[in-house]
């Protein structure tokens, strides 16, 4: 594997400096181990935090012509497998936002390219890195006395101004539910280590400033191979209500485990979509337990833990097919859950 040196830098170039290409610059602006060469915005965007001292570019060509060890790509997601690809054959890492790509098919181009090249692929799976969740899911798994399992999960966003602008953007080419739902699926397939079998999904249109194909809500159900399901619910917008919006529940034959959001916070609060607070653990035999999850990190240091598992991929030799794998098992659900709603039928996988 094409591994780098702890004793340099990894040269990296941004693209894209929306809401988490901005967190993800910012981790690599504040390490020692990476090193800014250029940023890229397709528009005119202000920079600060120390971002407006490095290049700004205009395209992903003049990205590739820097050389970088690692491409970073905080696009929209018809992006994705593109300039992944070329990327890759260009000599550079990637590390790509997730989903890795608009269908399943470009995601195993994408893969395979990485693979061919021997070049380090990561997606970004981003509550894989926080102590919260990680101690969520290993409660779950050893805990609750499943499989089965029961997953319930949701997070709606009451969006207006300029977060309402960045999800009508998203929107072009994704829905809530693919956006976030990765995430929350990729948990719970953390936890069951089950194959997904049937996905059923639900959506409806709640605005005219969205395209007519698209759902501006939308739930989802996931039946496993273990008899485990699964829920997911997302919403974006204005008229999103504020009630019941961040819910985490995993429930076994033995008990549950649920996380609980910060007090008073909104929906439109980006660190509030990580930030678990307290977690509450509810066994049949010994009752109930709330743990606060102390001096966890927001939304920037969760960006840089993430970018430390990046770092730690680039110069080691690890085997990435489990994170591939898992990456397009999850996408595998979310775009059925879209199908579903397109032809109103369950979808076998």
């Amino acid at each position: 594997m094409d591994a780098i040196s702890s004793s340099k830098p990894v040269t990296v170039v941004a693209i894209g400096l929306g809401q988490m290409g901005r967190s993800h610059s910012l981790a690599y602006h504040k390490s020692h181990s990476y090193r800014i060469v250029g940023l890229v915005n397709r528009s005119a965007v202000t920079l600060s935090d120390g971002l407006e001292a490095y290049p700004l570019l205009t395209s992903f060509e003049e990205a590739l012509s820097l050389k970088p060890d690692l491409i970073s790509i905080n696009t929209h997601v018809d992006t994705h497998a593109s300039y992944a690809i070329k990327a890759l054959e260009a000599g550079c890492h990637v590390f790509v936002e997730k989903p890795l790509a608009a269908n399943i098919e470009d995601s195993k181009q994408v893969i395979a390219t990485a693979r061919r090249l021997n070049k380090k692929l990561i997606i970004g799976y981003i509550l894989r890195h926080h102590p919260s969740w990680q101690h969520f899911i290993h409660h779950a798994r050893t805990h609750l006395g499943g499989p089965p399992y029961v997953f319930r999960m949701n997070l709606n966003q009451q969006s207006s101004g300029s977060a309402w602008s960045i999800h009508k953007k998203l929107m072009q080419t994704t829905s809530p539910v693919v956006d976030c739902g990765v995430h929350y699926i990729d948990a719970m397939l953390q936890i069951t280590d089950s194959r997904p079998t049937q996905v059923r999904g639900m959506g409806v249109r709640l605005s005219d400033e969205i395209p007519t194909s698209q759902v501006n809500y939308g739930h989802l159900q996931v039946l496993f191979e273990d008899g485990s399901v699964g829920w997911y619910e997302a919403g974006w917008g204005p008229m999103i209500s504020e009630t019941a919006y961040f819910i985490k529940d995993v429930i076994g034959p033995k008990g549950s485990v649920s996380i609980i959001g910060e007090e008073g916070s909104s929906s439109a609060d980006i660190d509030g979509h990580t930030k678990t607070a307290r977690i509450k653990t509810h066994s049949v035999e010994k009752g109930d337990e709330v743990l606060r999850m102390d001096s966890e990190p927001g939304h920037y240091e969760l960006c840089a833990l993430e970018q430390g598992f990046v770092l730690q991929a680039i110069r080691g030799d690890g085997d990435l097919e489990g994170h591939w794998r898992d990456a397009v098992r999850a996408q595998m659900v979310v775009l059925a859950a879209e199908r579903s709603m397109r032809e109103g039928r369950a979808v076998d996988l």
